[in-house]
């Protein structure tokens, strides 16, 4: 199996895997009528949380690889997120 093959595969098993993380996002947070601790909640919201994140990072890799494969250069398009509000509008 070659480079191209490989990558090909890797790119599908991402997608299956972000299939999988849509379904844990579905899931709701808790599925029980009686009361809750708050740490419970807390932990069940971080699991959703992180899952939604990971699919989105998988997404964005399976994007980038998928353009290396055809040969297409992807535009950089992450933001500047250590400045806020008052910085961006201040005069250079």
């Amino acid at each position: 199996m070659n480079t191209e093959e490989t990558r090909k595969n890797i790119i599908q098993a991402g997608r299956i895997a972000v299939k999988e993380l849509i379904k844990v996002a579905e899931e709701p947070i808790v599925d029980t009528e009686e009361d809750v601790s708050a740490d419970r909640l807390k932990n069940a919201a971080a699991t959703k949380k992180l899952a939604i994140f990971d699919a989105f990072e998988i997404l964005q890799r399976i994007e980038e690889e998928d353009a290396a494969l055809k040969g297409v250069v992807l535009e950089d398009k992450k933001q500047n997120y250590l400045s806020g509000f008052a910085e961006k509008r201040a005069k250079k």
